[in-house]
């Protein structure tokens, strides 16, 4: 518990101004609710003495030193009661009415100033933690993407991040306000009245006892909360992102009916944990309530037993009305720690994400790398996830210029070996270099900018047509943009749309079809234009003439380009300079068109399939 308290002070305290002043606030906050309190003693005093019974007190002599000071106000402000009940009751009534008036201003004052700094401190902190998790992502390899629900990725970065913003604020209250809230009024009851303070303060472990039960419990409950809150944004991005798909095939009622009983779980989860949270402080007021009457019982039997010397009337009243504020911060406390707990869950399923150490990264010694010069080679290599062994032993040299395809069944290993060479994924043996570099020392940045990716299934942006083409840059240059979409064969449909290249084309480009996606798509790989272009089934999706426009866009960009193709259609792969057929993670034969047909072989079935 303490590392994951230290954790959130860690991401607090490097605003080191705004905790400053959130905690000076809330000291001020302290003192002066205090003294609206105790300034009513003299009040008290009016109410249950006779003036001419209030005894006589000499002005004191001020002396410098902090504890003498507080003395010499104390001893001053009783001094000046003391005369004016003694002689002009009213005008002590008023002036009591004042001050008291003046401790609630500076009191809820100095509350709200703690509110101000507060507020951009907790979003502050909630600011970075997402931006840490969101380059994380973006940094963990695709393998982790693959496997993990988009969902339970967004649930951490807003459901759980939020439970931190909680946990940042009751923080600050737990270590500095609370303490200092429970330190000065105990040290009031005790002035007041040493043997009801001990009296009360015996009373008050039963309170902690009640903590402890339930905040095991709720972190429990809390962690199975946060986890079905994942469930539920998965449940609903597939939901909504297969819209087509569910009324296609009129499943709307099923898809509902799962959601719903999706979603009874997580409101039953997360009614469980509120019902647990708020039972902490409850609780503690219903003790705190009887711990409050027990001091009535007691002092009340002093009074009326005729101890009357040991506790009057009005310091009585006054113990009763500090003792009340000071269970406030017993229970804030108790409230605080409650949250502290809920909110660990929530940093425990944050930390899992961040604490990942399976990131591709530079190496400590990466070298720059500017320009592709001879070949890329692979070196016996092989890729293993998990346990399945999806690669293996593949050795092949690529020269620079040359069209080299990939093809195979489904599952045959093609995606991941182009997956391997900008490291999307990192080889589990052998070795993959370029110019004789290995790609493990070469710095990612640079290895990547040699390369563009054109994908079966285009991703775009919901943004203008300029910026998906320029993607990455943040001033484009509209006529690189204009050339770019005419190698692609974009420019007459884009030229036609309302606003031309600032059209926004939708969420992953639902304004645009599907031709018109992968044109783009094109389009902002020779914007890029790389040394080497990984084509991974660009056609494949296509109806004929969309595919006769974007064959006839790659045809142009594959010239004078090293070129990595996954073919779904051999009929497109006919002139490429070696073709390698893979069969189960291993290349099972190489050649040209017309020498792997001559074989008669897996890649002559593959065509024979096609062709009939």
């Amino acid at each position: 518990m303490l590392n994951s308290y230290l954790e959130i002070f860690r991401y607090t305290i490097k605003y080191k101004l705004h905790t400053f002043l959130v905690v000076l606030c809330n000291m001020f906050f302290v003192i002066f609710n205090l003294l609206s309190l105790v300034l009513f003693i003299p009040v008290l005093q009016l109410i249950f003495k006779d003036p001419e019974q209030i005894p006589l007190v000499s002005k004191p002599e001020f002396n410098w030193g902090i504890p003498d000071v507080f003395l010499y106000v104390k001893d001053y402000y009783n001094y000046t009661m003391t005369s004016m009940v003694k002689s002009e009751p009213l005008h002590a009534l008023l002036f009591v009415c004042v001050s008291v008036m003046l401790a609630f201003f500076f009191k809820n004052l100095f509350r709200y100033g703690a509110v101000w700094f507060q507020s951009e401190l907790r979003m502050a902190v909630v600011r970075d933690v997402r931006n840490k998790l969101f380059k994380k992502s973006m940094q963990l390899p695709l393998a982790y993407h693959s496997n993990e629900r988009k969902g339970d990725l967004m649930s951490r970065m807003v459901s759980d991040v939020n439970e931190l913003e909680i946990a940042v604020v009751c923080l600050l209250e737990l270590l500095f306000r609370e303490p200092f809230a429970v330190i000065i009024n105990i040290a009031t009851l005790i002035y007041l009245s040493p043997s009801l303070s001990l009296f009360s303060f015996l009373l008050m472990p039963i309170s902690a006892f009640v903590i402890s039960r339930i905040g095991k419990s709720l972190k429990r409950t809390a962690k199975k909360s946060q986890e079905q809150t994942s469930v539920m944004y998965s449940s609903m991005d597939e939901g909504i992102e297969g819209v087509r798909i569910v009324k296609a095939f009129n499943a709307a009622a099923f898809i509902i009916s799962r959601f719903k009983k999706t979603n009874l779980k997580h409101q039953k989860l997360v009614t469980r944990t509120a019902r647990k949270k708020n039972l902490s402080p409850l609780l503690n007021e219903t003790i705190g309530a009887g711990v409050l009457l027990s001091l009535v019982w007691f002092g009340g039997s002093m009074i009326l037993g005729g101890e009357k010397s040991a506790l009057s009337g009005e310091v009585f009243m006054t113990f009763i009305i500090v003792f009340s504020q000071f269970l406030r911060p017993v229970q804030n406390i108790s409230k605080n720690i409650s949250n502290m707990i809920k909110s660990r869950a929530s940093q425990d399923r944050i930390n899992e994400i961040l604490n990942l150490s399976d990131v591709i990264t530079d190496a400590p010694d990466a070298t720059s790398f500017k320009e592709f010069k001879t070949q890329i080679s692979f070196e016996d290599v092989g890729f293993t996830y998990d346990t399945a062994v999806v690669l293996e032993k593949i050795n092949v040299t690529i020269e620079k210029g040359q069209n080299i395809a990939l093809v195979g069944e489904s599952g045959s290993g093609k995606t991941t070996l182009i997956n391997l060479i900008p490291r999307f994924y990192d080889v589990t043996s052998g070795s993959i270099k370029i110019d004789g570099l290995d790609i493990d020392s070469i710095k990612i940045k640079d290895l990547r900018a040699n390369m563009a990716l054109v994908s079966q299934d285009p991703i775009l942006f919901n943004s203008s047509v300029i910026e998906n083409i320029a993607f990455g840059e943040q001033a484009p240059d509209l006529e690189r943009v204009k050339e770019a979409a005419k190698i692609a064969n974009a420019h007459n449909f884009i030229a036609q749309m309302q606003n031309g290249y600032q059209s926004i084309i939708g969420e992953r480009g639902s304004l645009l079809s599907g031709g018109q996606k992968q044109r783009l798509s094109i389009a902002r790989a020779m914007y890029k234009n790389p040394e080497i272009l990984i084509l991974d089934e660009a056609t494949s999706a296509l109806d004929l003439e969309s595919e006769k426009l974007v064959q006839e866009a790659l045809d142009r960009v594959m010239k004078n380009r090293t070129c990595i193709v996954i073919a779904h259609r051999l009929s497109t792969i006919r002139k490429s300079d070696l073709i390698l057929v893979l069969d189960k993670g291993k290349v099972v034969e190489r050649g040209s068109h017309d020498v792997l047909l001559q074989k008669e072989g897996f890649y002559k079935k593959l065509f024979d399939l096609q062709t009939s």
